[in-house]
Order: C-alpha cells, then structure tokens, then sequence
C-alpha cells in the first residue's frame, strides 16, 4: 500500500499486538474510529489486548480516504467510538463501501446523531418516548409550544452532554431562546427540535445495550433538571427490570443500534425514552456494575469480523 493511501501513519495510530498473536494467528483485527482517548477508550484497548485481539487505533483527524481507489483499513471490523460525528459518519460509510463491517453501522450512526430522525425512528417503531416536535421558525415554534404545554425543552438538533439545552417556561422564554438560537446562525440552529418536559424524582437512567442484551444500568441522581453525569450527575445502582429491558430493546431496534446507551425516564405512564446514544460513554456505569463492559463490547465488536477478508 502508498503512503498517500495509508489510513494513518504508524507514528499517529499505533497498531496494538494482542497477546500471543504469531505467525499465522488468525484472531480477528480490530480498529477503533476515534477522535481521542477517553477513559472509555483506554478501557476497551485494555480488554482487547486481555482478550489477544490485535488493535489498531483510527484516527479522525488523519484520515485521507481516496474514494476512486479503495484501500480499506486492515483490520476486520471498525469499532466507531469517534466523537466528532459528521467526521466518523463520512469514515464508517467509506469502510463500509470498501467491505469492512463497521460497529454501529453507519445509517444507525446518522440515526443517532441527529435527534430529530432519531425521535422519527422511535415513533414510527412505536417506541414509548418523550413527545416531541420539530418546526423552523419561531412562530411556529410557539404553535407546537400551545400543544406540548410549559416548561419545555429546547435541544440542539445535534450534540451531547447535556450541552445547549434549555428549559421554556412560557412563551416568552420559548421565543428569547429561540431569537438567541437563530442569531447563532448555521442551519442547525434554524431548526427547532422542542421536547415535553417530565418532572424527575430527581434522576434518571442510563442503560447500556449490546448485541441484543441489556448489560448494565444506572441511575443518575442530580438535583439539576439536567442528569448527564458529564454535568455532575452521580451514578448509583440501578435494578435492571422487565420494563427496562423491553424498552431498551425496543429503542435499540428502533434505530438499529448493536452497542447503544439509552436514557429512559420514570413517568406516571411507566418509562419513556429520552434519547439513544451510539457511541456512548460508560464511565459513570463502571462503579455500579460488576460486568465488565469494554470486555463484551470487544466481544461483541470481533463477533462481526469479516475474518480472512
């Protein structure tokens, strides 16, 4: 392979050699999308190399994909934990188009990472979640605002950790928040993503799904209106019941999700989605959990390996 098709340079992603890999070890190959290494990251690095799965960290900002002569990474599956969306979104597509099986895949990424095809998708699989509706200008804002009622939320149609959110308690709020988000500019701040807001008893939960199971969930205490842990909500342990499995899964079809961090509220009318996260971190679950979450998503990761492509 030419250096100009190379993924990355050695020097920027190290390939990580797996205990007891050899000549002819046919263990498959791991890559792992990233923009930087979290805690999350350095975890699942960990497992894979107690596990003898040979690593190779992707790097986002190194990327130079020449779409007219293909030159897949080698690896055997991509592990996409790329914070920087529309970056990872593009990369998990090109992999795929080049035969390398991604995880998510791509179309479930793009699902997840913009909240209003992901409130579409729950809605039309019939998925309990929040009410929720989209409008693009201000006064129409105000219309939809009449039907879902005060408070409510205001999301940014993309982004994560419990940033640019905003509670409207009247109409007037509802309309200073939205004047703020259109003198942002950008298309994205053009669009309207307006959510009901639940009163929570003080927190709410985080679940995470792969392959299929519920392996883990939590409760995020906070006195805040806002529970993400990366806002200082404080994870505790969380009984995982019939009702948080069903639901879980059903988000998790819903968008096509293999691996996915699902946030659920406690309602009067049982629990409700919030919103489904593809590439969720995990680090508040780790201290309310013995199962050893990087170690089944590696698992599961080399499980969808194209071995010997």
């Amino acid at each position: 392979m030419s250096d100009r098709h190379r993924i990355a340079s050695s020097r920027d992603t190290p390939l990580l050699t797996g205990e007891g890999r050899g000549e002819g070890f046919s263990s498959p190959r791991l890559g792992i999308l990233v923009s930087h290494l979290r805690e999350e990251e350095k975890l699942i690095l960990a497992a894979a190399g107690e596990l003898g799965v040979a690593t190779q960290l992707i790097q986002d900002r190194t990327l130079a994909l020449d779409l007219s002569d293909p030159a897949p990474p080698e690896v055997d599956v991509v592990l996409d934990r790329c914070v920087a969306h529309t970056r990872g979104g593009y990369a998990l597509r090109v992999f795929e188009a080049w035969g390398v099986p991604t995880v998510n895949p791509s179309a479930t990424v793009a699902t997840c990472d913009d909240k209003v095809l992901m409130s579409l998708a729950f809605a039309t699989a019939g998925v309990p979640a929040l009410r929720t509706a989209v409008a693009f200008t201000v006064e129409s804002a105000l219309e939809v605002g009449e039907r879902l009622g005060y408070p409510l939320i205001v999301k940014p149609v993309t982004g994560s950790w419990g940033r640019l959110l905003a509670r409207a308690n009247s109409p007037a709020d509802l309309r200073a928040i939205l004047e703020q988000k259109k003198a942002l500019g950008g298309p994205q701040h053009g669009v309207f993503y307006l959510q009901e807001y639940v009163v929570k008893p003080g927190r709410d939960l985080r679940v995470f799904y792969v392959g299929g199971e519920v392996i883990a969930a939590s409760y995020r205490n906070s006195a805040h209106w806002i529970t993400n842990v990366a806002r200082g909500a404080v994870s505790t342990t969380c009984p995982i019941t019939d009702e948080i499995v069903a639901v879980t899964r059903l988000a998790a079809r819903a968008v096509g999700a293999e691996i996915a961090g699902v946030d659920l509220v406690e309602t009067p009318d049982g629990l409700k989605v919030i919103e489904i996260n593809g590439g969720a971190e995990f680090k508040g679950l780790r201290g309310t959990t013995d199962v050893p979450i990087a170690r089944v998503i590696v698992e599961h990761a080399i499980s969808r390996a194209a071995v010997g492509r």
